[in-house]
């Protein structure tokens, strides 16, 4: 049972105990700051919230079968088997978001429960049955579902047969599974995204090998197999190509009638030079090409970025030029980006680094600390910092170069330790409360600056399972319980609330972030 969050009054208290502090021009931040129109939304995933792994005839997906087999892998041991258990919860987490006063949720569609074993297995009429029963709930509450198509997880027979996204044949697989939900829901859905963060899971899959299928080759790791500087971008082409026809059933045969957009999900860190130097400031940009125009430039441009070929060179495929016509004649509605953090970069071309991380195939290092200094604030994620600024710098690169195209900010949010402290859970997440207003406040400055901003979701409305993490960190705007499954709202939620329905005292709860810079 959720608790409802507090009123304003008693949000006033809180602050009156608060340091007071707000980051330039975020004085009186409110919902009016934000066009017309602007959905302000939550979001999770299917995977991280649903739970009834085995019920209603749904079948494996690589992460139940990654968490059962490779529980090593997980911080804290655990699994997805019942997460938030959603799937029996899903109306009650649909009142928590009416009761925010969101305008929309953000949420994912388990392929492993709509077609449990790929095209080949039959359709699972029981998945359908309950995304009908979420959608219809959601509409009934007036909140708009915003619906990602694969959320990082895809079924495990899929896996076994094609090799998951290192296999061409998963193309016709994705497009049959997309076109079965666009036929169930897209009578209600007005808005699909096609992947989310393909450019981030395709590297902690076949790079760093932390997701499954577990494949990496060294500096990056000694996985049993795989190959770190080809792997990847070969679920990359698959992905792109499995996007782009999607994108063109879509347009071609259901858009008109159900009068839905469509787009795509790219994690997007904002990279910085560590040094003014000519070779810093180019491996800021070569780390972001390698971040977001891996992906956004073959829709937009029909072919990869030139730094990611001349680097990669023949690892990279090619795209035939009837690929390349099928992704610019199908160009996306709008462009969801997830955004976090900021980072320093420093260039490995004209000097020595260790290039076993995250951006190593960019030939990029990069590092949280400048002159002794920490970028931002720390959170629970050791490469995650609290740069709110870095929000406006990556709105503004994507609308400059992707010009004319909607942009959703479709997840930020702060996350925590565990803490088994309910009290503090509940009443002090005031680091999440500052991080929220702060991050919207240089988002509605890029709006004011000519960026085509529409809408933003903060993750994530309930903790849940947080992939190789598992339920080690929170992001929570409500705690839960996962021995009861009792939802409990923190400071931030009644924050989010108050912001959203015009509540001035939210800004009252701004508060001094602890900072680890020193």
């Amino acid at each position: 049972m959720a608790v409802a969050p507090a009123t304003c009054a008693a949000v006033a208290v809180v602050a009156a105990l608060a340091v007071l502090a707000a980051p330039p021009g975020a004085c009186g931040l409110g919902r009016d700051d934000f066009p017309p129109g602007f959905l302000f939304g939550a979001a999770t995933s299917a995977y991280q919230i649903e739970g009834a792994y085995l019920d209603d005839n749904k079948g494996l997906n690589n992460w139940d079968v990654f968490t059962h087999t490779h529980a090593g892998k997980i911080s804290d041991g655990g699994n997805g088997d019942i997460a938030d258990d959603h799937y029996h919860r899903y109306t009650e987490d649909v009142d928590i978001l009416h009761n925010l006063g969101v305008d929309s949720y953000r949420f994912s569609i388990s392929w492993a429960r709509v077609l449990p074993s790929g095209r080949l297995g039959g359709v699972n009429s029981a998945g359908i049955a309950f995304y009908n029963r979420l959608i219809d709930a959601l509409l009934q509450k007036g909140i708009q579902p915003f619906v990602t198509l694969n959320h990082f997880d895809i079924p495990h027979e899929l896996e076994t047969r094609f090799g998951g996204w290192l296999g061409a044949a998963i193309q016709e697989e994705f497009v049959y599974y997309s076109d079965i939900c666009f036929r169930a829901f897209g009578d209600r859905v007005r808005f699909w995204t096609t992947f989310n963060e393909p450019n981030l899971f395709t590297r902690f899959q076949f790079v760093l090998g932390v997701y499954p299928p577990n494949h990496c080759s060294p500096p990056f790791g000694n996985c049993s197999s795989g190959d770190s500087g080809r792997e990847p971008y070969i679920a990359s082409h698959n992905i792109l190509l499995s996007h782009a026809a999607a994108v063109h059933n879509y347009k071609a045969n259901y858009q008109a009638k159900q009068g839905g957009s469509i787009g795509i999900v790219i994690a997007m860190k904002w990279y910085e030079p560590l040094t003014n130097t000519t070779e810093d400031v180019r491996a800021a940009r070569r780390a972001q090409s390698f971040e977001v125009d891996w992906f956004l430039d073959p829709i937009f441009f029909g072919d990869y970025p030139r730094d990611m070929r001349e680097i990669i060179s023949s690892n990279l495929p090619k795209f035939t030029p009837q690929e390349k016509k099928l992704l610019q004649m199908n160009k996306v509605d709008f462009i969801g980006i997830n955004h976090y953090t900021s980072i320093y970069a420093k260039d490995c071309i004209y000097s020595p680094c260790k290039l076993d991380t995250y951006e190593g195939n960019a030939l990029v290092y990069t590092t949280a600390r400048r002159n002794g200094k920490q970028i931002g604030g720390s959170t629970a994620f050791d490469t995650y910092f609290v740069v709110p600024k870095g929000i406006e710098s990556a709105v503004m690169y994507v609308h400059d170069r992707y010009k004319n195209t909607a942009i959703y900010i479709t997840e930020n949010g702060y996350s925590q330790h565990s803490d088994t402290n309910i009290k503090e859970l509940i009443i002090n997440d005031v680091e999440r409360v500052n991080y929220l207003h702060d991050y919207l406040s240089y988002l509605s400055s890029a709006i004011r600056k000519g960026a085509d901003v529409r809408g933003y979701f903060v993750w994530s409305i309930v903790d849940n399972f947080e992939w190789t993490f598992g339920y080690t960190v929170k992001f929570g705007l409500y705690h839960v319980d996962f021995d009861t499954q009792e939802r409990i709202p923190r400071m931030s939620a009644t924050w989010y609330k108050d912001f959203l329905t015009g509540c001035r005292q939210a800004d009252g709860l701004q508060v001094q972030s602890r900072r680890a810079d020193s």
